[in-house]
């Protein structure tokens, strides 16, 4: 592919994109986003992760021009908020009610506070991610389930918080996950919202009609580049809606092969071996 030379923003996911499979974004990268945006480049991030679960994985010194996080919930220029979605706390109580009755490992995360979980619930979270690790359970994501329990989980008597950015759900099993997924289905009946997945082990839960796509076009409107060339960096499903919206669509070598078929380029080398890093110094001669 070549690229259009008015490519003006570039939106990058982290799981499995820039962030390795140890869940580290390498000083290549972080020297490589310098260069692009040295270069007049606006680069972006665009997550399913929580705006406070970023700075413990990226180099000191990492700088970006904004973030778009849990899947477009948010959008964050520096630490100050462009947009901001919640959650409603009739859904959070009906879905948590729910998670017990089907003893699924849940995360809920209110702005501006450690995620948590509720107590009673604490003994079925912890037992699903009891050691050994499921064959079929990425490295990455068990990794971060293990440092939650450890030492990210805020255990509480009741729910805190007045927004709320998110849920993450998490099985041992496919079968578990997706016997949720059919309940989450079913409640979708009642209250209106998004569900998005990033492995074949979770899913998340965001306010109706939000996910990376509307993210990307709030964070175009801010920084007053709608209608640029833009391009997107991806590897999952819960990247399938920026990787549409997008001018110039490209899917990571370490993605499933549905991803690599709907896009416009794949990159050379996977997330463990700097795949953004070398795609970006090639395709822009950096």
């Amino acid at each position: 592919m070549i690229l259009n030379p008015k490519t003006k923003a570039i939106f990058l996911d982290m799981d499995g994109t820039i962030l390795n499979h140890y869940n580290k974004v390498s000083i290549h990268t972080k020297e490589i986003i310098d260069r692009m945006r040295s270069k007049g480049f606006f680069v972006f991030i665009a997550t399913g992760r929580a705006f406070d679960e970023i700075e413990g994985v990226v180099p000191e010194g990492f700088e970006v021009d904004g973030y778009i996080t849990s899947n477009g919930m948010a959008g964050y220029v520096g630490k100050e908020a462009v947009f901001e979605y919640s959650l409603s706390h009739e859904l959070v109580e009906k879905i948590i009610e729910k998670a017990r009755a089907n003893k699924v490992y849940y995360e809920l995360f209110p702005y501006g506070m450690d995620r948590i979980t509720l107590k009673q619930d604490q003994k079925y979270v912890e037992h699903e991610i009891r050691d050994p690790k499921p064959a079929e359970v990425g490295i990455n994501e068990w990794l971060s389930r293990k440092q939650a329990i450890k030492e990210e989980i805020v255990w509480t008597d009741e729910i805190k918080g007045e927004k709320f950015s998110k849920f993450y759900f998490f099985a041992r099993t496919k079968d578990h996950i997706n016997e949720w997924k059919q309940e989450l289905d079913q409640l979708k009946k009642e209250i209106d919202f998004t569900t998005s997945i990033s492995s074949l082990h979770n899913v998340e839960v965001m306010v109706a009609n939000v996910n990376k796509a509307t993210g990307i076009k709030e964070m175009l409107e801010h920084f007053d580049l709608v209608g640029a060339d833009i391009m997107a960096i991806g590897d999952s499903n819960n990247d399938i809606p920026m990787l549409k919206f997008v001018s110039h669509a490209v899917a990571m070598k370490n993605a499933p092969d549905q991803i690599k078929k709907m896009v416009d380029d794949v990159t050379e080398f996977t997330c463990d071996e700097d795949g953004v890093y070398h795609y970006l110094k090639k395709k822009f001669q950096l």
